[in-house]
C-alpha cells in the first residue's frame, strides 16, 4: 500500500508541475496579445482618424496619404482578428501582417534616420506579436510546427493499411 501512496504523490506533483506551466503560458500568451491588440489596434483608430501626429510621421517617412486609410483599416481588423475566438488561419495571417507591418516601419524609421527609439518600439511591437503566436494556445494552432519522433511512431502505429492518410489529433500525414 505504502508505494501505491508514493506514486500518487508524484503524480500529484507532476500534475500540479503541469497546471502551473499551462497557467504561465497561458498568462504570457494574453499578457503579450492584450498589449499587441492595444498598441496595434489603438494606432489603427489614430490612422482611419488621420491624426496630425500620424499623418506627418506618414508625410515624413515618404509614404503617400492614402496608406494611412489602407494600414489603419488592415491594422483594425488585424487586432480583431487576434482576438475573436477560432478562425485559426485568420489569425495566421494576422500575426504575419501585424510582424510584417512592425518590421517594416522598423526598417522606415531607420533609413530616414529617426531617433532609436521609433526603430525599438516598432521592433517590440514585432517581437509581441512572435511571442504571442509561440504561445498561443493549442485551439488557436493551425498546425503542428515542430514534428517530434513520438508523434510519428503514433501516426505510424495506427495508420491503416490501403489508407494513403490518415488523421492524427494536431495534424494530417500522407504515407
Amino acid at each position: 500500500m505504502w508505494p501505491l501512496k508514493r506514486q500518487w504523490r508524484r503524480l500529484g506533483q507532476r500534475q500540479k508541475g503541469r497546471i502551473h506551466t499551462v497557467k504561465t503560458k497561458a498568462i504570457g500568451y494574453w499578457l503579450a496579445t492584450l498589449l499587441l491588440v492595444f498598441g496595434v489596434l489603438s494606432g489603427g483608430v489614430a490612422e482611419l482618424f488621420r491624426l496630425r501626429g500620424n499623418v506627418g510621421g506618414m508625410v515624413h517617412l515618404g509614404y503617400p496619404l492614402y496608406f494611412i486609410t489602407i494600414i489603419g483599416f488592415w491594422k483594425v481588423l488585424g487586432s480583431i482578428a487576434l482576438l475573436v475566438p477560432g478562425f485559426p488561419r485568420l489569425k495566421e495571417w494576422a500575426y504575419a501582417g501585424i510582424f510584417f507591418n512592425m518590421t517594416g516601419a522598423a526598417a522606415s524609421h531607420a533609413a530616414c534616420g529617426d531617433a532609436a527609439w521609433h526603430v525599438i518600439v516598432t521592433l517590440v511591437f514585432a517581437a509581441l506579436a512572435l511571442v504571442s503566436w509561440a504561445l498561443r494556445p493549442q485551439s488557436r494552432v493551425l498546425g503542428v510546427l515542430f514534428r517530434t519522433k513520438a508523434r510519428d511512431r503514433f501516426t505510424r502505429q495506427f495508420a491503416q493499411p490501403g489508407v494513403t492518410w490518415t488523421r492524427t489529433p494536431d495534424r494530417c500525414v500522407t504515407y
